[in-house]
């Protein structure tokens, strides 16, 4: 192979066939071998673009230095060298590394999590390799392969087509272009410019109508899209919307910092104190207020969230979408394969004159009630028609691997099952022309040929296929079409849709020659097809969760109206009293829409034949009138509606890549139920952060306002630096992440979905912050008073009792994270098995640092009395038992 053609593409659209199989040493039919393959993959490397470059360990660590709370911690650290406090340095420097290590084994995991979820996510290409057609991880094509295209495939190189068959190419991910480009195999000269060039495909481009047969000519780097990647490396990352609220939450924090500190040095310095006191008092403040496990714990709970959604069948691949999954309230779905079981199988045979229902048990054709009579031309004909036109493997069986439009292995099983002598076989036909099938002609037609006839091959729907038609199969005749006969013909079509049935209609003509052009003309219509597609047994169950959870559901499918009518109905769409159905070819133009026409588009529940602009335009509709909008699909044709909507459902077992690739998320199963356990993973994971954010600060504000008031109080037992330090690390970190891996309440999908407008903390949210922090500062209060009372006033004695208190009050603060609704002893909290083991670790924790004299010393801490220990303990639980009798009494009637 020739090694410069490998690395520069520059010559490979003005080479000849010829020239480009011997400059890249492959066969045309068959392609390289296996072993040459991989001899290629391990010179030239797979086929990966690195978009941003994976930080290195060490860099990972160093980073969690870099935070405004750890500055502030090494001027402290450096503030207590200068007034020569080695210990409490020492300490200090400690506290740093912990911090940090805990964030870097945290980030760690996240980004194990990370590819554990990419890993789920790879994506195949179809190749020839040693004249075999085999599917390959893109990663490992290589140059020289033959990558065969067809229409809902990601190109997966770049590459030249050596054969085409209308194959249209989606050039606007890497030029603009909006329309799809026709690729041809004609050589174009010396043009290089992916804009100009007709006869190059490109890595990362959609295949979106055709298909087509390409030599790999460049991977990884060297491709278009890779010459890009390294643009996109350098450029910053953009923040996610989670990113975005978290950081104005942590600005709020540090403005409260800020005027808290400022308050009392200000007031404290008109006191008289001495500055040193202020100045320590003040560096306790700001320690106090910033929660430092905010951004480790959100980052693992996101990941461990997006693992469990994985380990539910739906892969998320972006961030942010978690969080707006969690808000959706309008879902346009796809019928067939999300609520229809996808096993489509042939029910009835609809012929002029004779309609006759079908099944196949073990290989075997079996009739209702009786066999064919007048019809079985037609129905040779049909068979014949349905297994040529057709692009499906042809070895399915009911116990083989499906592999192919289920209608086309249907069709092949259905020719099995007829158990003709080789008429209807593809094997005697050679295939010379296809017009494959497009979202707006809903045709497919193919040219075969044996000897020296050509067989024109048609299918699709009802209303298209039989204008194209002026003759009528009818038994053993051939007759001139009547208005007649299509009105009967459409009739019968109607029926069978009505019941249900996805309907084909079939066609065909012999010619001499092989035709060019638009061959879908002057046709003998044959007969139909009724397809039996049976709802999902789970489906209706799961739609009525999304409407108690206040989600509207909408079926939007290229379906006969009636056909999907009757799904809508069976799996609770739509009442049968509701039995309008827009069509596609309905909709006025989307700047010609009225009011009228945008109150109905939201009043509907089903629209039937719609085409990917019909799509599109639905979605804004939703959007412009203030809905969140999840739009699931597997097609072409629905990729971009699902890169419009809001939240992009692709299907991961038929879907094709195009729609995967532009995707949110990807459903494993194509199950509408996991759409509904998604949406209910988005909301408890947006429910835990809520939690654990609402947990972290109110501990936080509690410690601010116990210091301030201990400072005013002048008492001389506020709480040190280290001491609030240890207690960050010991009640933030672990039990908020204990919440963040939480299941969430029974009765989230029994709300409305949140406004996705709002910030992670309310209004209301800070009241209820306020009340849990000034509780937590009474317990400690009286904790305090009781110990002047009745037990010691030394100093060392109250600030030991302050910070046993303050410790055990947050750490039972953690089960006041339940919801209202939920009971007092078994809870989403209490059930969460992190939460205890958090909680045993914690007090373990501070156990140990009682029992070693120098971690007492390092924290100030002194062996007290008995009592001291006893009024700390019971102060410390006021807070947890005061909000529990709270939801005792009050959530009762949140429960009506």
């Amino acid at each position: 192979m020739n090694n410069n053609l490998a690395a520069n593409n520059t010559s490979v659209p003005a080479l000849s066939l010829g020239e480009l199989f011997n400059a890249f040493g492959t066969d045309g039919q068959q392609g390289i071998s296996d072993n040459e393959a991989s001899s290629r993959s391990v010179k030239y490397g797979l086929n990966i673009n690195v978009i941003q470059k994976i930080k290195s360990i060490w860099q990972m660590f160093f980073e969690q230095f870099n935070s405004p709370i750890v500055y502030l911690l090494f001027v402290a650290a450096f503030a207590s060298l200068f007034f020569k406090n080695a210990l409490e340095a020492i300490a200090i420097f400690i506290v740093i590394l912990v911090n940090a290590l805990i964030g870097f084994f945290m980030e760690l995991q996240a980004r194990s999590s990370m590819r554990a979820l990419k890993e789920m996510d790879l994506s195949v290409s179809k190749v020839i390799r040693g004249g075999k057609t085999m599917e390959v991880l893109s990663e490992q094509l290589t140059p020289g392969d033959l990558l065969l295209l067809e229409a809902g495939d990601m190109v997966s190189g770049d590459g030249r087509v050596i054969e085409s068959n209308g194959l249209q190419v989606d050039e606007s991910a890497l030029t603009g272009e909006s329309f799809p480009i026709l690729k041809t195999s004609d050589i174009q000269g010396a043009e290089t410019d992916p804009s100009s060039s007709v006869n190059m495909v490109y890595k990362g481009t959609a295949v979106m109508n055709g298909n087509g047969k390409v030599i790999i000519t460049g991977i990884a780097a060297n491709t278009e899209l890779g010459k890009i990647s390294e643009m996109v490396g350098r450029s910053a990352a953009t923040k996610s919307p989670l990113d975005t609220k978290i950081g104005n939450l942590t600005k709020k924090l540090i403005y409260i910092t800020l005027f808290m500190t400022a308050f009392f040095a200000l007031t404290a310095f008109i006191e008289g104190k001495p500055w040193l006191e202020i100045l320590e008092t003040s560096i306790a403040l700001a320690v106090a207020a910033f929660p430092e496990g905010l951004p480790i714990v959100a980052t693992v709970a996101l990941a461990f969230g997006m693992l469990r959604m994985a380990k539910r069948d739906a892969i998320v691949k972006r961030l942010s979408s978690v969080e707006t999954l969690g808000g959706v309230n309008v879902i346009l779905t796809d019928k067939t394969g999300t609520l229809t079981e996808n096993k489509i199988f042939v029910k009835v045979l609809s012929f002029p004159g004779e309609e006759v229902r079908v099944s196949m048990e073990k290989g075997h054709l079996v009739y209702d009630d009786r066999g064919i009579n007048r019809s079985q031309k037609n129905f040779e004909l049909l068979v014949k028609i349905g297994t040529l036109c057709n692009n499906a493997p042809g070895d399915q069986t009911e116990k083989s691997k499906i592999s192919g439009d289920p209608i086309e292995i249907a069709l092949l099983r259905l020719n099995k099952a007829a158990a003709f002598s080789g008429e209807g076989s593809a094997e005697n036909y050679q295939r010379k022309s296809e017009i494959p099938f497009s979202a707006e002609t809903k045709l497919m037609a193919t040219a075969d040929l044996k000897g020296n006839e050509c067989f024109i091959s048609v299918k699709g729907a009802v209303e298209g296929l039989i204008l194209k038609c002026t003759h009528i199969q009818s038994g053993t005749g051939l007759n001139e079409i009547t208005s007649i006969d299509r009105e009967k013909i459409l009739a019968d079509a109607e029926a069978l849709s009505a019941g249900g049935l996805r309907v084909l209609a079939f066609a065909f003509k012999s010619m001499n020659e092989i035709p060019e052009g638009d061959f879908i003309t002057a046709l003998n219509y044959v007969g139909m097809v009724g397809f039996l597609d049976p709802p999902r047994s789970d489906i209706k169950g799961a739609i009525a969760t999304c409407r108690s959870a206040g989600i509207k559901i909408v079926m939007i499918t290229g379906d006969h109206p009636l056909t999907a009518l009757s799904i809508a109905k069976q799996v609770g769409i739509t009442e049968k009293e509701d039995n309008e159905v827009i069509l596609g070819n309905s909709l006025p133009q989307q700047d010609l829409l009225d009011q009228e026409w945008r109150e109905r588009i939201l009043s509907t529940t089903v629209f039937a034949r719609t085409s990917p602009k019909q799509k599109l335009e639905i979605v804004d509709t939703y959007q412009k009138a203030g809905f969140l909008v999840a739009m699931t699909g597997d097609g072409v044709n629905d990729a971009p509606a699902i890169k419009k909507a809001d939240v992009g459902i692709a299907m991961g077992l038929r879907g094709t890549q195009v729609a995967k690739e532009t995707a949110n998320i990807v459903l494993k199963d194509d199950s509408f139920v996991s759409i509904t356990r998604a949406v209910a993973n988005g909301r408890e994971i947006f429910q835990n952060i809520q939690r654990f954010v609402i947990y972290l600060i109110s501990c936080n504000l509690s410690e601010i306002i116990i210091v301030t008031l201990l400072g005013f109080l002048g008492t001389g037992a506020i709480l040190f630096p280290l001491q609030i330090l240890f207690l960050n690390m010991v009640t933030d970190v672990f039990p908020a992440l204990a919440l963040g891996l939480g299941k969430g309440d029974k009765s989230i999908m029994l709300k409305a979905p949140r406004d996705p407008c709002l910030e992670i903390i309310s209004n209301r949210n800070w009241l209820v912050i306020l009340v849990y922090a000034v509780l937590m500062t009474l317990s400690v209060m009286l904790a305090i008073f009781l110990c002047m009372s009745y037990v010691s006033e030394k100093v060392e004695v109250i600030n030991n009792v302050a910070f046993i208190t303050l410790a055990a009050a947050q750490l039972f603060h953690v089960f006041n994270m339940s919801s209202l609704r939920s009971g007092m002893i078994k809870n989403e909290v209490t059930k969460n098995k992190f939460v205890w083991m958090a909680i045993i670790f914690c007090f373990s924790l501070i156990a140990l640092v009682y029992i070693f004299p120098q971690s007492r010393q390092v924290l100030n801490l002194n062996i007290i009395p008995l009592q001291a220990w006893l009024a700390a303990i019971f102060a410390g639980t006021l807070p947890l038992i005061l909000v529990q009798l709270y939801k005792w009494i009050f959530g009762k009637s949140h429960q009506k």
